[in-house]
């Protein structure tokens, strides 16, 4: 008989539902796997034992069995506030810190009935597309514990690719849920921006930074975004006037179904091409290649496209995350001097810009999304590689120089930060396995509200590829 863990969320909550487990019982499995996994693997920096079996009990006793995850344990990210639980966005600067109201997205989840078993690891702020901070453990990837988890959801996506969790929650301002995903052999959903009321990045700077879920499948991934969007499946209560096209209600069945034909374009450029320079990997041509395949074989339309070279939008997007970075509450020598080195010189150059400077990077981005869009708008949807290398080593990445830094990061994910800059949907998917067994994916980029056609395109891939079946050596 398979183990709890080994059932994916959706079977997981429809076992719920039968009553053949309860909501305290399953936790009690997760904690398990928690207290069991994590030492060696970083995925959590707390653990909120406990505080989870309440909440499981009270689910039990108070919580309608139609809230869309009943019973579903799942993990906040480090950056989230939960109140009465530490949240060091993973840096020494905020160890003491302890909110006294949760966000908006940690109230949804709990409205959705889900059970929070703690904080998962994060770099510092949420900067880096990595998971190694110097205020605890790195986030070490399961299928190979001497690499890296990606950022900044790495321990989200650790948590899921070692079945500690079922999915869990992450966000995405440049790659964040993505990046992690492709490292672990994961999917990962960054939806449209102004999609999940809780989590819409029209709030934050340039609209970049919005929420998404990774899961193992494509329908857990479905399931968990549906609880994001609206916590009982019905229709979300937008607080601003944005809605994204596509906005019509619950994406499970989409995900469940995997219906249509498609047109798609392949593209290999990015928006990093003029700035640096990236190249593309073995593996990861291998993984692109194992995507077309497929998707020529069900019957899809495929066409090779690239993208219009644009100089202007490499400095600003730096400028966006230097600018990002300026309202960190480090204030004088002692502070600042609990901040990592990145952290410090990101602080330090956004501090540095003028009004004018940030006014004009916002201008470029602006004007670089409508660009993107009316040049891709013909298809359906737009493959491309999810990573440019495979998963990299732990301490890889420069911690002292932050151009150095810079540049490692926009080579290894060169991808990813033009998405969140013009507000698309996309979704990576793990179609492929290395010789080594490493994972590596390919990313699907949709128009504008459209997750239900990613998530019918991965459903069939994934019936095809079945990825869910791969286990890391580690967690068995």
């Amino acid at each position: 008989m398979a183990h709890l863990h080994d059932l994916t969320a959706l079977e997981q909550w429809q076992a719920l539902q039968r009553n053949e487990i309860t909501p305290t019982e399953l936790t009690q499995h997760y904690l398990g796997r928690i207290e069991a996994l994590n030492p060696s693997l970083g995925a959590f920096v707390t653990v909120t034992a406990d505080a989870a079996l309440r909440r499981a009990r009270q689910v039990e006793s108070e919580v309608p069995r139609t809230a869309s995850l009943w019973g579903l344990p799942f993990g906040d990210k480090d950056l989230q506030l939960r109140a009465g639980v530490p949240a060091r966005f993973g840096s020494r600067l905020m160890a003491d810190f302890v909110p006294e109201e949760s966000d908006e997205l940690v109230r949804t989840l709990d409205a959705a009935g889900g059970v929070s078993l703690g904080k998962t690891n994060a770099p510092e702020f949420g900067l880096p597309s990595y998971t190694e901070t110097l205020a605890g453990p790195p986030a070490r990837n399961p299928w190979d514990p001497a690499l890296g988890a990606g950022g900044s959801s790495g321990g989200a996506a650790v948590a899921v690719a070692a079945r500690m969790l079922p999915f869990a929650p992450g966000s995405d301002g440049g790659g964040s849920v993505r990046i992690p995903a492709a490292a672990c052999g994961l999917v990962g959903v960054k939806p449209s921006r102004g999609r999940i009321p809780a989590s819409s990045g029209i709030a934050s700077l340039g609209g970049l930074v919005v929420a998404g879920p990774l899961a193992r499948t494509v329908a857990d991934a479905a399931l968990l975004l549906d609880a994001m969007i609206a916590p009982f499946g019905g229709r979300p209560d937008h607080h601003f006037a944005l809605r994204p096209a596509g906005d019509e209600g619950p994406l499970l069945a989409a995900a469940v179904h995997g219906e249509g034909r498609y047109q798609l374009g392949v593209m290999t450029t990015s928006a990093w091409d003029d700035a640096y320079e990236i190249g593309l990997a073995p593996e990861a041509r291998d993984a692109l290649d194992v995507a077309v395949q497929q998707f020529t074989a069900i019957g899809h339309g495929l066409e090779e496209v690239a993208l219009t070279p644009d100089d202007s939008y490499a400095p600003a997007f730096r400028t966006l995350w230097q600018a990002g970075a300026a309202g960190i509450p480090a204030e004088g020598e002692e502070q600042e001097s609990l901040l990592e080195p990145l952290t410090r010189w990101l602080l330090h150059r956004g501090r540095e810009l003028t009004a004018r400077q940030l006014a004009d990077a916002l201008a470029a981005l602006a004007a670089y999304e409508q660009s993107f869009i009316a040049q891709l708008s013909r298809f359906d949807a737009v493959l491309t590689p999810a990573m440019a290398m495979t998963p990299r080593p732990l301490g890889w990445y420069d911690q002292a120089d932050g151009e150095h830094n810079f540049a490692q990061q926009v080579q290894y994910t060169p991808y990813t930060s033009m998405i969140n800059v013009t507000g698309l949907p996309a979704i990576v998917l793990p179609v492929h396995q290395t010789a080594d067994g490493l994972p590596m994916g390919v990313q699907l980029i949709g128009r504008p509200g459209g997750e239900a056609t990613l998530l019918a395109l991965g459903a069939q891939l994934e019936r095809r590829i079945r990825w869910q079946d791969r286990v890391p050596a580690v967690t068995r």
